[in-house]
């Protein structure tokens, strides 16, 4: 490990906003907050930047990046401390494992933000149905789901996915800054969204919800199997 991230994670450590693997937090996040405010995740948040933006723009709200890389999670963590957000908070853990930490009706948003789009591997993306079936263990019902991407294969993925499984679609937009539509949470930039815009890429969104008869791990995902979830899965950040 180099001496920079060496000296990342050891301030993590001291960060009171920042559960490593933490036990016994299933349900007790309202204690944790000091407050009974509804609870977004950002997944795979890399340096926290939305959940850092989201919480400056909601107040009222709970923001909780989720990531394992903790040298990443530092950046966030350390702007969130030193902004006073304390609405905004890091757990260090693999995405698979997300269940551990919430329980059912527990969160009221999820938020996926230029994740890895695996070209090579739909299987280990974000919003897979073995991911969604991992969601929906721990979201109210009728909670949103967000993803905000550069990569029009992950883009068209997602649309496939949410279609076959008979999801609500709240917002679909192709091209975010070409529509004028990067306003309220959408305006929040991170750093690799500022390079992908300086080269000219499309940025797209989609907000839905799970639907109401449970995710179906049938048709062409059928051969998936859900307990095997990919500890490698991560953003592009």
């Amino acid at each position: 490990m180099g001496h920079k991230k060496l000296i990342k994670f050891q301030a993590i450590e001291t960060y009171r906003n920042v559960l490593q693997h933490p036990e016994n937090m299933a349900g007790n996040w309202n204690d944790f907050f000091g407050n009974t405010n509804p609870i977004t995740l950002e997944l795979a948040c890399g340096k926290g930047e939305y959940s850092v933006g989201l919480g400056r723009q909601h107040t009222n709200r709970n923001f909780i990046g989720v990531d394992i890389k903790g040298n990443r999670i530092y950046t966030g963590a350390k702007t969130a401390l030193q902004e006073g957000l304390n609405n905004v908070a890091f757990l260090r853990t693999h995405i698979g494992q997300i269940t551990n930490y919430f329980t059912q009706n527990e969160v009221a948003e999820i938020w996926i933000i230029f994740p890895d789009p695996f070209l090579k591997k739909e299987s280990n993306r974000l919003t897979h149905p073995r991911y969604l079936h991992l969601y929906e263990q721990l979201l109210k019902p009728g909670a949103t789901i967000n993803l905000k991407t550069d990569s029009k294969e992950l883009y068209d993925f997602t649309l496939e996915t949410i279609a076959e499984q008979n999801c609500p679609v709240h917002q679909n937009i192709a091209d975010i800054y070409g529509k004028n539509m990067a306003t309220g949470p959408l305006a929040i930039q991170t750093f690799y969204e500022k390079m992908h815009l300086a080269d000219g890429r499309t940025i797209y969104f989609i907000s839905f919800s799970l639907p109401s008869g449970g995710v179906k791990l049938t048709g062409r995902f059928n051969k998936e199997n859900v307990t095997e979830i990919a500890d490698e899965t991560d953003n592009e950040e």
